[in-house]
């Protein structure tokens, strides 16, 4: 009798020696840890304000007593919202300056100040 009845050929790749996990280059680099941080709180931020914002509504179709501090918890929690939203752009902002990210101006711009400055004979 055959022992290997069943048995995968050896040319076919087995679920053992195929990995799980497959490493696949990085499309785009990692944001740095102050932009990342100041990101995870503004999606928490924007992710409670739509929260609120649906109870908010739901207490107004219903015609509870309790719409009016809602709706005023909703404007301040946007508010919030945009704020957090403006620190991931200052924080981006900034982390840029600190650590040498160069803005280098077009040639255009270039041309346009060299015509602007003035020739001495």
């Amino acid at each position: 009798m055959d022992r290997n009845h069943g048995a995968v050929p050896p040319d076919v790749p087995s679920y053992r020696t195929r990995s799980l996990w497959v490493e696949e280059p990085a499309r785009r680099h990692r944001m740095p840890d102050p932009v990342r941080s100041a990101a995870v709180r503004a999606v928490l931020i924007i992710s409670v304000t739509l929260v609120q914002a649906m109870i908010s509504t739901l207490f107004a179709c219903a015609g509870s007593w309790l719409a009016l501090p809602a709706l005023l918890g909703t404007v301040a929690s946007v508010v919030a919202a945009t704020w957090a939203v403006l620190d991931v752009w200052v924080t981006r902002q900034v982390w840029r300056q600190r650590h040498g990210v160069v803005s280098v101006p077009s040639s255009t711009a270039r041309a346009v100040r060299r015509a602007r400055r003035p020739r001495f004979p």
